[in-house]
């Protein structure tokens, strides 16, 4: 029973390794597109139908590049199509998801002090919500306000601050967050799959069959590729805000989430406006660090940050493993070298909120973190950090013997 836990956490490795490859590939062909697509230059000779052109040096080699609006003449020999990146990063950040929080719904997922539900009933509302949000974004686009871009921009930034106050009235804080990046990510990914690829194929299947493309298709693409290119960095953050409770944990979480949002705009608005050699606005980056400033501000206003496990939710686990003999000798354990940090009031000097607001002061927090404390301190080294509270070899051995003769106990 325990090599499952240990194999599961190996399992969440593995996604989470894919997810970032994919995610690296994905982001890095749409940021390098983005940029070239602004930096292209209108020139007399260009072929008819070109729009434009760009040199490009890299690799010790010069590239010449050319940009159709519609389509070249003819149809290219070879064709490239970018979009395997874009459906392995949302197919492993979905693996991770299921890995994760519904396979964890009870200790990620679920904060019965926000939403008294169920891990199936919780699942559900995520499934949902990730299925709604696509299509209440594409009928918006779809809609005759679809036709003004930055209306359009306007009107779902509201529904994203929507979603980031509602998802904190569901889930954790760090599932909150969470959901919002896959909430993004799911509309992102979904503009490739949905739209912009099979756009791009009418217009190649028309080529090959010698008729004109109609620009339509590559100007609806073109809109939501722009959506794509906003909402990129907030995914970004909301992926990596799991690792740092200040963001997510706070009564104000769903404000932060709808600043983060604003960033990502003034960012990227930087980078577009460089990249398409109109200047560099320095403003937008004096704008950024006001809004990451008033963040941090609205991340320390409660004096405690919300907790992420409710200890009456785990009543199973709270007699399953506090109820094991070693349980006297591991609670002492960690409390001496754990309890320091993670604690309602941190002691360690530096440390001013429990590490991923987990504490470890009672039985029922111990028992309740039984399988992190198994796999971070007794199976591996990771806990604590460069072992500086000085865990010795049988101390670690004693807390696998705990968690593995409750699991085993429980079998019987």
């Amino acid at each position: 029973m325990y090599e499952y836990a240990i194999a599961w956490e190996w399992l969440a490795f593995a996604a989470r390794w894919f997810h970032v490859i994919t995610a690296i590939a994905w982001i890095g062909s749409s940021f390098y597109f983005i940029a070239l697509d602004l930096g292209l230059v209108k020139r007399p000779h260009l072929p008819p139908g070109a729009y434009g052109e760009e040199w490009q040096v890299h690799g010790g080699g010069f590239y010449h590049i050319q940009k159709y609006l519609v389509a070249p003449a003819q149809m290219p020999e070879h064709l490239t199509w970018f979009k395997y990146e874009s459906y392995f990063t949302w197919i492993s950040g979905f693996l991770m998801l299921c890995i994760v929080y519904y396979g964890g719904a009870d200790l990620f997922l679920i904060d019965r002090h926000v939403l008294d539900i169920s891990p199936s009933v919780a699942i559900l509302i995520s499934l949902g919500s990730l299925a709604l949000g696509w299509v209440v974004y594409d009928l918006l686009c779809k809609s005759p306000l679809g036709r003004n871009t930055w209306g359009l921009m306007a009107v779902l930034y509201v529904v994203l601050v929507f979603m980031a106050w509602g998802y904190t009235q569901l889930f954790t804080g760090r599932a909150a967050f969470l959901h919002l990046g896959a909430f993004t990510a799911t509309i992102m990914s979904a503009n490739v799959f949905m739209i912009i690829i099979p756009n791009q194929k009418i217009v190649v299947a028309d080529l090959i069959a010698g008729r004109v493309p109609d620009p339509k298709y590559g100007q609806v693409a073109k809109q939501r590729s722009l959506h794509n290119n906003y909402l990129t960095l907030p995914v970004i953050f909301f992926m990596l805000s799991n690792h740092y409770p200040l963001s997510f944990g706070t009564q104000f979480n769903w404000v932060i989430a709808a600043l983060v949002f604003l960033m990502g705009v003034t960012i990227r608005h930087w980078f577009n406006t460089t990249h398409a050699r109109k200047g560099r606005p320095t403003w937008t980056w004096i704008v950024t660090v006001i809004l990451f400033i008033l963040i941090m501000w609205l991340s320390t206003v409660p004096k405690l940050l919300t907790g992420e496990t409710d200890a009456a939710a785990v009543a199973p686990a709270f007699q399953q493993f506090a109820g094991d003999p070693h349980f006297p000798a591991v609670k002492q354990l960690v409390l001496t070298r754990c309890s320091m940090c993670h604690a309602a009031e941190p002691v360690y000097e530096g440390i001013v909120r429990p590490p991923n607001g987990v504490m470890l002061e009672n039985d029922a927090e111990i028992a309740a973190h039984a399988r992190e404390i198994y796999i971070q301190a007794g199976r591996s080294h990771a806990m604590p950090p460069g072992n500086i509270t000085d865990i010795t070899p049988d101390e670690r051995k004693l807390l696998v013997a705990w968690f593995e003769s409750a699991v085993e106990g429980k079998k019987q």
